[in-house]
C-alpha cells in the first residue's frame, strides 16, 4: 500500500495508472474509518483495479462554530484498516497543499444544496463540492463510491459530475448501521453512554415514517408531525430538520406521489447526527424492521 501526501504526486501516479490501462476507484473520506467506510472500499474493489482512499479533514466544509478542530483523527489506525481491506493508495494531503496561499476558486451548486443540511450549514456544500472536484482531478477515478447516509451530499456530487462533465461513475452504497440500528458515523464517538442510547430516536422516527407509509399515509406533514413527536420525548434531542423531499430534486413535497427521501438531522447533546430513509424502499437506507 502506497501513502501519498502531495497533490502533484497523486496526480502523476493517477495519470501513470490510467496510461497503464488501470481502472481507478476512489473512496473519499475524512478518516477515523469505521465499517461504513470499509463497505465503500469493498464496493470500489469490485469495480476497479486500483482503490484510492483519501483521508482529508476538509476545513472548508466546516462552519466557524463546528467541530473541525476536534473531529476525530487516527491516521495509524486508519492506515492499518486500509491495508487489511486491500486499499492500494492512501491520499493524505494537508490543508496547505489542497488550499495554497491565494486559493480563490470554489464549486457552488444553487438548487439542490439550499434545503436540508444546506439550510442550516451555509457554505458547507460549497466546501464539499470544491474538495470532491479537486479529488476527482487529482485521483482521476473511473468510479467514486459514496455512502447513502449523506444522501444530500451524494445527490449533489452526482449533479456536479453530470453538470461539469467529470468522466466518473458515482456509485451509492447502503447505510451501514450498528446492531441496534444507529447509522455508523465517526461523530458517534462524541456521544456519552446516555446520549448514545437516546440517539436511537433518529431511526425510531424513520421507522414511524415507514410504518405510516406502509399503512397508506401519504400526507407528508402528518408523517413529519408523528416523527417529531417521538423525538421531542428525548431529553437531549433537538430537531434541526425533518423533511420529506423528492428523491431527485430534493424539493419538499406535501403529498407523497413519487419516490421520496425522508431525511432528518437531530442534535443529540452537542453532536449533530443525520439519517434518512427512501420510500419506496430501495435497500440503500438499510433500516431494520
Amino acid at each position: 500500500m502506497n501513502i501519498i501526501t502531495s497533490p502533484e504526486d497523486m496526480q502523476k501516479t493517477a495519470l501513470a495508472l490510467r496510461r497503464a490501462g488501470k481502472r481507478i476507484g476512489l473512496v473519499p473520506t475524512m478518516g477515523f474509518l469505521h465499517e461504513g467506510h470499509l463497505s465503500l472500499i469493498k464496493l470500489a474493489r469490485r469495480q476497479a483495479n486500483v482503490v484510492v482512499l483519501s483521508i482529508f479533514v476538509n476545513p472548508t466544509q466546516f462552519g466557524p462554530n463546528e467541530d473541525f478542530s476536534r473531529y476525530p483523527r487516527d491516521f495509524e489506525r486508519d492506515a492499518a484498516l486500509c491495508k487489511a481491506a486491500g486499499v492500494d493508495i492512501i491520499f493524505n494531503p494537508v490543508p496547505e497543499a489542497m488550499y495554497p496561499a491565494g486559493y480563490s476558486v470554489h464549486v457552488e451548486e444553487n438548487a439542490l444544496s439550499k434545503g436540508l443540511c444546506g439550510a442550516s450549514r451555509p457554505g458547507h456544500f460549497r466546501g464539499v463540492l470544491t474538495v470532491v472536484a479537486k479529488l476527482f482531478n487529482l485521483t482521476l477515478p473511473d468510479v467514486a463510491v459514496f455512502g447513502q447516509k449523506d444522501a444530500q451530499q451524494a445527490r449533489l456530487i452526482q449533479q456536479m459530475a453530470r453538470d461539469l462533465n467529470f468522466p466518473v461513475t458515482i456509485v451509492l452504497a447502503p447505510i451501514i448501521r450498528e446492531a441496534d440500528g444507529l447509522a455508523k458515523s465517526s461523530r458517534n464517538t462524541y456521544l456519552s453512554p446516555a446520549e448514545r442510547r437516546e440517539a436511537l430516536c433518529l431511526q425510531q422516527a424513520l421507522k414511524t415514517a415507514r410504518r405510516l407509509y406502509r399503512e397508506g399515509e401519504r400526507d407528508g406533514q402528518q408523517i413529519i408531525t408523528a416523527m417529531k413527536s417521538g423525538i421531542e420525548q428525548i431529553h437531549s434531542a433537538r430537531v434541526d430538520y425533518i423533511a420529506i423531499v423528492d428523491r431527485d430534486k430534493l424539493q419538499r413535497v406535501q403529498r407523497i406521489e413519487a419516490p421520496i427521501l425522508v431525511a432528518l438531522a437531530v442534535q443529540i447533546g452537542k453532536t449533530h447526527l443525520i439519517d434518512n430513509l427512501t420510500l419506496p424502499e430501495d435497500g440503500l437506507s438499510n433500516l431494520p424492521e
